[in-house]
């Protein structure tokens, strides 16, 4: 009887260790009890079981000491020193490198080349003298060095392990001390102490505090590789973009070499600048003119092509606007835009229609930006309703010619942000003359200035109207 009721009591007490809670897949959020929405972020659908642990063993341990205030004149900035990726164009991002004991987030698609990009920063910083691990939970050893012999990223410095236990990757970093470490991905790893599978919110939401209060503690630069959702957000809680330092967004087109690097977040710099890259089959590259790229196969003299300076972030970038337009036999029309907002799209049909008396509903319209970059700024609205009415007349715009300005819903054009970057950009490309707002800023040296006040003026300007 007693050894039954100790055992009995033993059972109920791991018991009441553990209760199963809702876990909401988007922000984090908890219910007692499953709910169609979320009562915290609104979602639908996004609530998930798992069970949770109620006792408190082990919490007195984690509790780090007290920290002391001091003034922030004697704040060691040396501390706060970054190191070099030994990428440009990353550092670029990152505003000169990674800082000692911070931790960046990196999400993107599956095989935009996430893990190529990190395992060659890797080599580079380890030829360079720093001691790197990179921590595979998704590929195996071999698997790695057979990219890493590829891509030429061989180095002495550069430890790999192959692990997903949380607690066997903490042993890794006590025992070998890197100065970075990347983890590829916080989604496949877990800790076993905890009642829920890889992947789980609960799960995401603890190895990544683990993960950052130990590059705190031991001052570990860490990078995290995070998987992404069908819209491309970070998969997991959205707590997992709070607890880090930087997050940055790998991007780019599967039937493009084109790949695009921004920061989301970043608490040691701007997040306005953007690296470029080029996929090749010795790995990423940095592209030093992205706009001499886009524009490489461009042909001149052809309908339906206006080139426009836009600015992504604080860097300009010179991209073609193509658009066609054709006679529809369908009840509704077609429109298609490829690396465009569609809706600035149909505002831009509308204006053209009740403002300038260009009627196209009953066309056919596509339009994209050539070179696989999503063009998505307002400052791009003259150059797409230009095209069309290239298009729409047969018209082509003169070759030195580039246009940019914000279209208005009364048909007015409007200034746009870092005017002077684009036109000097612009001019940098052997184009000599500029279709912009009236309120724009004074021509850079090679460049004029064509100005309009409204869509219908910039249009005569262009010389396309002809038989609209």
């Amino acid at each position: 009887m007693p050894f039954s009721l100790s055992w009995s009591l033993s059972t109920m007490d791991f018991m009441a260790k553990l209760r199963a809670v809702y876990r909401c897949g988007e922000c984090g959020g908890s219910s007692p009890k499953w709910l169609g929405r979320c009562p915290t972020c609104s979602e639908w659908n996004t609530l998930v079981e798992e069970l949770q642990s109620t006792g408190v063993a082990g919490g007195a341990a984690s509790v780090l000491p007290p920290s002391r205030p001091i003034p922030i004149g004697d704040v060691d900035l040396r501390e706060a020193a970054s190191r070099s990726t030994g990428l440009p164009e990353l550092d670029l991002v990152l505003s000169g490198g990674l800082v000692p004991g911070s931790v960046t987030l990196v999400g993107g698609e599956p095989g935009i080349g996430k893990s190529t990009l990190l395992l060659q920063s890797l080599a580079a910083m380890a030829t360079a003298g720093a001691r790197v691990l990179l921590v595979t939970a998704e590929e195996s050893l071999q698997q790695v060095r057979l990219r890493a012999d590829r891509l030429g990223a061989l180095s002495a410095d550069l430890h790999l392990v192959a692990e997903t236990s949380l607690p066997h990757v903490l042993a890794h970093l006590g025992s070998l001390r890197p100065d970075v470490v990347v983890v590829d991905s916080i989604q496949t790893v877990f800790d076993p102490d905890l009642g829920s599978v890889p992947g789980s919110v609960s799960q995401v939401r603890e190895c990544a505090h683990r993960l950052v209060r130990e590059a705190k503690e031991q001052t570990i630069t860490t990078v995290l590789v995070g998987h992404v959702t069908k819209e491309g957000a970070l998969a997991g809680p959205r707590v997992l973009e709070h607890l880090v330092d930087t997050v940055l967004s790998f991007e780019g087109d599967r039937h493009h070499a084109l790949r695009v690097l921004r920061a989301v977040k970043h608490r040691f710099g701007s997040t306005q600048d953007l690296g470029l890259f080029e996929m090749t089959e010795a790995g990423l590259t940095g592209v030093a003119d992205p706009s001499g790229l886009f524009l490489a196969d461009r042909r001149a003299g052809v309908a339906g092509s206006v080139v426009v300076p836009t600015v992504d972030g604080n860097r300009p970038l010179l991209v073609e606007m193509q658009a066609l337009v054709s006679s529809s036999t369908l009840a509704q029309p077609r429109r298609c835009a490829l690396g465009l907002d569609s809706g600035r799209l149909s505002l831009l049909l509308a204006v053209l229609e009740r403002r300038v008396g260009i009627a196209l509903g009953g066309m056919d319209v596509h339009a994209s930006g050539v070179g696989g970059v999503r063009v998505i700024e307002p400052g791009a609205d003259l150059a797409i309703a230009l095209a069309l009415v290239s298009s729409l007349t047969g018209r082509a715009l003169a070759d030195d010619v580039v246009a940019y300005g914000e279209v208005g819903l009364g048909g007015e054009l409007r200034q746009v942000s870092l005017p002077e970057r684009r036109l000097v950009e612009a001019g940098r490309l052997g184009f000599r003359r500029a279709i912009v707002p009236a309120s724009g800023p004074p021509a850079p040296p090679g460049v004029e200035m064509l100005r309009a006040s409204t869509l219908a003026e910039a249009i005569d300007l262009a010389a396309i109207n002809s038989g609209c």
